[in-house]
């Protein structure tokens, strides 16, 4: 284990200023900041989610931003190519793709606005489409696609990246996970969908099959959503690391032993230092916990 490699960040709230919240987080040292809930009809009202990335990248320098999770039946995959070279080199390169096939509690919203969302049996085939057409247009000048979710005929989507643009996967069923570990250049899920032991399970999975692809599991990025709440007086919440800044810090340098190296924390609406407690208390604490681990004999 080494902490030069870990990478922090937060999800912004979307209650105020996503601007400023992340202007907070970037000053604070944070790594990252995501935008979630890509949902484009229903309660509770929210912000469009690529719109809002691109105001919080306009707004910062130096952090890097991802979506959290975009859902592919929203747009085509050829259109996200065209958003994330745009908002990755308008962003001086900040840009984390992070992808998913779209969650079945959000298809009837999907099917309201007169979207098809993928049933079970195809959204691991439909994902791996969207990954071929992402980076067929990311790469190729004349690029042709015919699958049987998507199809491009002769695109040729320019300027190309800068350079590669990571694409991350939100996933949790087999054959998700092993699409992951041989496509994706990083895996994200959420504490409250994934428990740390079946998550541990389903990193070794990942990384297995990153294996069998004949590729480095270690050059992966595997990241977990997270809510938290730094006080030492919360009572245990499910989904949610509670407790005082050294109970979290140990908790997180749990994960990190089973194989995580980044961390995007859900803040408390009701705990305004929350941020702050994590970059003065939290991270520093993890830290030197690991730092401890690898240098005890």
């Amino acid at each position: 284990m080494k902490t030069q490699g870990l990478q922090f960040g937060v999800h912004l709230s979307g209650a105020g200023d996503p601007g400023a919240e992340a202007n907070l987080a970037e000053e604070l040292g944070f790594d990252m900041v995501a935008i979630d809930r890509d949902v484009l009809n229903g309660p509770p009202p929210g912000l469009e989610v690529w719109t809002t990335l691109t105001w919080v990248a306009a707004r910062t320098s130096t952090i890097r931003v991802i979506p959290n999770i975009l859902a592919m039946p929203n747009r085509h995959p050829a259109l996200i190519a065209k958003m994330a070279e745009t908002l990755d080199r308008l962003s001086g390169g900040r840009l984390i793709l992070a992808l998913g096939a779209g969650a079945p509690m959000n298809d009837a919203g999907v099917r309201a606005l007169g979207l098809n969302p993928f049933s079970p049996a195809e959204r691991v085939d439909a994902t791996a489409e969207a990954i071929d057409v992402i980076r067929g247009l990311w790469t190729e000048a004349s690029f042709s696609y015919w699958g049987k979710y998507f199809a491009t005929g002769q695109a040729s989507m320019q300027p190309w990246p800068q350079h590669s643009i990571p694409i991350w996967l939100g996933a949790y069923k087999p054959r998700m996970l092993e699409l992951t570990g041989q496509r994706a250049d990083g895996w994200i899920p959420s504490l409250f969908l994934l428990e740390p032991e079946a998550a541990y399970r389903a990193l070794d999975r990942v990384r297995a099959a990153a294996l069998r692809a004949g590729r480095d599991p270690d050059a992966l990025t595997f990241a977990y959503n997270l809510g938290v709440l730094v006080d030492e007086h919360a009572a245990t919440q499910p989904g949610r690391l509670t407790g005082s800044a050294e109970q979290v810090a140990e908790n997180l340098a749990e994960f990190v032993a089973h194989g995580f190296t980044s961390f995007l924390f859900w803040l408390s609406d009701d705990a305004p230092d929350q941020m702050e407690r994590l970059a003065h208390q939290v991270i520093p604490s993890l830290r030197a916990r690991i730092e401890q681990r690898v240098s005890s004999p």
